[in-house]
């Protein structure tokens, strides 16, 4: 059969045939595939916190009008407008989307105000969006404001018929308010939610200190607030997560036993849990023996909450079903991945990183906008010059206006007899007659006015990044002011899910520390109480060249804030503490405290009977005293946290915990003594310096501090280098305004030598006295004789010729 056709057909558009090899073409094409996912679908940008699907269904909703104070609108609309327009993927993925943005148990700050079904923690998929409705939350037009006034960049939508905006103006960091999470090619994110009111103040933060540190950030972010609530165990996971972007986190279930019940009851579960599936889970366990002692399961939770009851055996071990639902089911692990888009490529970012992003995205919003304001108000101002410079010459410009041929003649004579430019002549002649009126001038005055005002802040804020900024501090205050509420997730300490705990007797101990660091922990039942006047037994062993600085009474489970003279504060459980013998030298310190070789500690505060209300008062050598609320003291790091600011040359010398109600009483190594009302020294944060408590006389340094009233039992020990001390009562020391030189407290001869230590006793209190040589003497306070100020005090401890007094702790008795 023969053909017309040539054996060899000639190709169409032979120049545009290209030969390449395979593998190189598949190499391409994947990577282009895999950017495409990358930025375009599965990665959030970390300027709004939003990937693609999201910030197009939220312009679409805002160009149709659906805000939060509009009605619900059918879910099937609001897709078909996002796919229609924006996003040409498919209705599931953007329904999908959407619904997600609804769930308060995803989101912490839904985007979404859903009305019907849109899912269910137990896993239960949203109704078909037919059945659905929904509208913007108030809270989601936050990153939409000023989207209108040229604040961001933006592009074609897919066919070219429309544009979309590149990204929102965000008013708030979305990214960290509502986290993320997404499977990109060969890279995936999650990003825990967080509470807004610590977001909001960790970037005021960053506004007033740019070149803060990320532990700095962290006292404002405690860590992920997820909006199930639960328990963050540990806040090492939390710490690398911060500084690497990078961390595991372990987030535990709310439970508590009822032992009168016999039951537990679970109120709180893990971030993305099912809570159907998991207490089916359980059923199975329960059923296989894994999990014993649980004779009932059953599922209370409603719209008010989740309540999962466990009915125990009888006689079981509430403590130890509790660690097995932990071990097996209550417990899991949330790994963070705080990778985003930034300049449409993607980075791991740690949180001084995604907040100075958002800064800076924030501050070209506020440019822009400030500038879009500028050239409209520039532009008014200029027409209103021209209305007024036409209503001083008003009789003239209407006769001329009256003479011309024709509107276009009119607008070439305004230009040319009286200098209008072409805006402000146009303008002139669609005047009414009406605005020519003097009540109208005045308006149009008290306008151009109130518009050259606005002009010139517009100018400052575009001029001067200082006042930019606090353009967005103001904002982020009024947005606190209106979204804030209280924190959900709890952070707990990590111990396991053993309680070693328990199998510690409680027992009150005595601490000694080294100026080498060597630490150890005595019973204090070991010393007997003498009489004063004495020597003491051996307290502990010291290598050559070492000598005691501290020594402290604490209950062996007693939580402790250890502050040093370099200003920082470290937090140690009693029981971590080596206990040794009397005559032993101790340990090194850095197993349990990480101090630095020339720190030491100065001060111990016991956290332990803290609830939220109580101000750590610190004095330094050098006279400054500040107050901090102990809540700042929450979030301690293993190598420890900055206590206050120190000057060059200064050191922390003493803590003592106060109330608001307390009078402080500093005293000085010259034996001089200051009393002044705790709120002169206003509440400050960790890193500020603080404020001159008393004024010292030259070579003189500050010795101690403690807290007072008038109506309570304690008097005023002083004891001094060479063991001498006295009581004096309280009312002899009148309140005086701090930074005075004070009142003479005790007479610090030669046979006295200075004041080592200030303390509050009651007659029936204990005393522990320690040398710097390690003798160690318990007595009872009302050994000490009570005497007015200005004496010399009796002989309390009598140490060696080369031994002198280095420490003084109390023992309440109650």
């Amino acid at each position: 059969m023969s053909s017309d056709l040539p054996d060899n057909p000639p190709i169409a558009d032979a120049d545009r045939v290209k030969s390449v090899r395979v593998e190189e073409e598949m190499e391409q094409s994947y990577i282009d595939y895999a950017m495409s996912v990358i930025v375009g679908r599965a990665l959030p940008d970390v300027r709004d916190g939003l990937k693609p699907v999201q910030k197009r269904i939220l312009y679409a909703m805002h160009e149709a009008g659906v805000s939060s104070n509009a009605a619900h609108r059918k879910s099937s609309n609001i897709v078909g407008d996002t796919m229609g327009k924006y996003h040409p993927h498919g209705d599931d993925s953007i329904y999908d989307a959407l619904a997600r943005m609804a769930q308060e148990f995803s989101l912490r700050y839904p985007l979404v105000d859903g009305q019907g079904n849109f899912g269910s923690v137990d896993g239960d998929p949203p109704a078909a969006m037919r059945y659905t409705e929904a509208r913007m939350s108030s809270l989601a037009e936050e990153l939409l404001t000023d989207i209108e006034q040229d604040t961001v960049d933006f592009g074609s939508n897919y066919d070219d018929r429309l544009t979309e905006p590149a990204v929102l103006p965000a008013a708030l960091p979305n990214l960290l308010l509502n986290g993320s999470s997404g499977i990109a090619v060969g890279m995936s994110t999650n990003i825990p939610p967080h509470n807004l009111g610590e977001v909001v103040d960790s970037v005021i933060h960053l506004i007033d200190n740019p070149d803060c540190a990320i532990a700095d950030l962290m006292d404002y972010v405690k860590g992920p607030d997820f909006p199930t609530g639960a328990n963050i165990v540990g806040r090492a996971g939390i710490y690398d997560a911060y500084t690497t972007g990078r961390g595991k986190l372990r987030v535990r279930a709310e439970m508590e036993i009822e032992e009168d019940e016999e039951r537990i009851i679970v109120t709180e579960l893990p971030y993305h849990e099912n809570k159907a599936r998991r207490i089916e889970r359980i059923a199975d366990d329960v059923n296989e023996g894994t999990i014993q002692g649980i004779r009932d399961l059953r599922d209370e939770s409603d719209r008010e909450g989740i309540r999962i009851v466990i009915e125990l055996k009888r006689g079981a071990n509430p403590d130890l079903v509790k660690n097995q639902l932990l071990k097996h089911h209550l417990e899991r692990t949330f790994s963070i991945i705080t990778l985003a888009l930034v300049d449409g490529q993607p980075r791991i970012l740690n949180l001084k990183e995604l907040l100075e992003e958002f800064l800076d995205h924030r501050c070209e919003v506020v440019r822009r906008r400030s500038q879009h304001e500028l050239d409209n108000a520039q532009e008014r101002a200029h027409v209103l010059e021209g209305r007024l410079l036409a209503l001083d010459n008003v009789d003239n410009v209407v006769e001329l206006i009256r003479d011309a041929d024709d509107r276009s003649a009119a607008k070439e004579d305004l230009q040319d007899e009286f200098g209008f430019t072409e805006r402000q002549a146009n303008h002139i002649v669609r005047m009414q007659l009406g605005s020519l009126t003097s009540l109208e001038t005045v308006e149009i005055e008290d306008e151009y006015e109130t518009l050259t005002e606005e002009i010139e802040r517009l100018q400052t804020i575009l001029g001067d990044r200082s006042e930019l900024l606090g353009v967005i501090k103001s904002e982020l205050h009024e947005l606190k002011t209106r979204y804030n509420d209280d924190r959900r997730t709890s952070i707990i300490e990590d111990v396991g899910t053993v309680t070693h705990e328990d199998l510690i007797p409680e027992e009150e101990s005595v601490v000694v520390l080294t100026e080498s660091n060597y630490v150890k922990r005595m019973p204090l039942s070991t010393f007997d109480a003498q009489h004063r006047g004495g020597k003491g037994i051996i307290g502990t062993g010291l290598k050559d060249g070492d000598r005691v600085s501290a020594v402290f009474q604490a209950n062996s489970h007693d939580y402790l804030l250890c502050f040093s003279n370099k200003g920082q504060v470290y937090q140690l459980k009693t029981y971590n503490l080596p206990e040794m013998s009397r005559t032993a030298r101790g340990k090194s310190a850095v197993n349990v405290l990480e101090l630095d070789a020339d720190e030491d500690v100065t001060a111990i505060v016991n956290t332990d009977e803290f609830n939220g209300d109580e101000s750590l008062t610190m004095v330094t050598r050098g006279g400054y005293v500040k107050r901090t609320p102990s809540d700042a003291f929450n979030n301690i790091l293993s190598t420890g946290i900055r206590a206050v600011k120190l000057e060059e040359g200064d050191e922390l010398v003493d803590v003592t915990v106060t109330n608001g109600t307390k009078d402080v009483i500093i005293g000085t190594e010259y034996g001089r003594a200051i009393r002044f009302d705790e709120k002169e020294a206003r509440s400050m944060g960790r890193s500020a310096r603080g404020v001159n408590g008393i004024k010292l006389c030259e070579g003189d340094r500050v010795a101690g501090l403690v807290a007072v009233s008038d109506d309570d039992e304690s008097a005023l020990l002083t004891v001094t280098r060479n063991g001498y001390g006295k009581r004096t009562p309280i009312e002899e020391y009148r309140s005086q305004s701090r930074y005075g030189k004070g009142l003479v407290d005790i007479k610090t001869t030669e046979r006295n030598g200075p004041v080592v230590a200030l303390e509050a006793v009651r007659e029936h209190d204990d005393l522990i006295l320690m040398s710097e040589n390690g003798q160690i003497m318990r007595t009872h306070a009302s050994e000490i004789s009570s005497q007015g100020r200005n004496t010399m005090g009796v002989r309390v401890m009598c140490p060696d010729d080369d031994d002198c007094v280095a420490s003084v702790d109390v023992i309440p008795l109650d």
